[in-house]
């Protein structure tokens, strides 16, 4: 195991874990939710079951991803998908997840287990590529080892993380950033393009700056979006005020 060694197994290693940890706060609420009508004894049995489960299937899907994105072309429609997921972690969502609480424990489990898939997708897509950033000859090593790390921190960690989240949002942002560095650097290694790239544009290999401006460009959009957002938000009151006053308006004329 010679590539354990390596710097670049221990930075993609860490990138996985980062990854992983950035985005499976909802699949820590997920847990908590579905196993908060269990007595005590059996929530923690459906967190234990429900969870490894969900990691042997996340471990699965993310190893048949990093397969796929041998091929040509993939790696750029992951590239872009990971641009939304990175804009999408820095927007604010006005629904929340109606989760069910279940007093049965395989209920429980069930429910955490589907969830968990449904909500994996992002999750599949960050890791896959960043183990594809790593050594190639350690790749599922680091998928084991960074989503075996990175499961338990959320599980266990859930709470605790959550306010520091809150507490410190720049770690959303840090993590947004970071699936656009990702993103960034997988879209020119595509083998569709990866020859022209390095035959024409070396230098965005040499110096890095295609996972630069990826990072940048998903900061940038995300921010911009979520200006934008919240700028809405704050009108709608307004409008709603002066539409109010319109109406009592009209009905003193009458």
């Amino acid at each position: 195991m010679e590539e354990l060694a390596t710097q670049a197994f221990w930075v993609g290693l860490a990138k996985i874990i980062g990854v992983n940890i950035v985005l499976s706060g909802d699949n820590a609420v997920v847990i908590a939710l579905a196993a908060r009508s269990l007595p005590a004894k059996q929530q923690k049995m459906a967190i234990l079951w429900g969870a490894g489960a969900a990691v042997v299937l996340r471990i699965i899907l993310t190893v048949f991803a990093v397969a796929l994105l041998t091929l040509p072309w993939l790696k750029i429609i992951g590239s872009l998908l990971l641009f939304w997921i990175g804009i999408k972690l820095l927007v604010p969502e006005d629904d929340d997840a109606n989760i069910n609480a279940s007093d049965n424990l395989m209920a429980a489990i069930k429910t955490i287990l589907i969830a968990d898939l449904v909500m994996s997708l992002d999750n599949v897509i960050a890791v896959a590529a960043a183990a594809e950033q790593g050594p190639q000859e350690a790749k599922i090593t680091l998928l084991v080892l960074g989503l075996a790390l990175s499961i338990p921190i959320v599980i266990f960690g859930s709470t605790l993380m959550l306010k520091i989240m809150g507490r410190f949002p720049v770690i959303i942002t840090l993590g947004a950033a970071l699936l656009g560095w990702i993103a960034g650097d997988i879209m020119v290694t595509d083998p569709a393009i990866a020859g022209w790239v390095k035959a024409n544009y070396a230098w965005l290999l040499e110096w890095k700056l295609a996972p630069v401006a990826g990072a940048v460009f998903v900061v940038a959009v995300g921010k911009f979006i979520a200006a934008r957002h919240e700028a809405e938000e704050s009108a709608e009151p307004a409008v709603d005020l002066a539409n109010n006053g319109q109406a009592g308006a009209d009905r003193g004329q009458h």
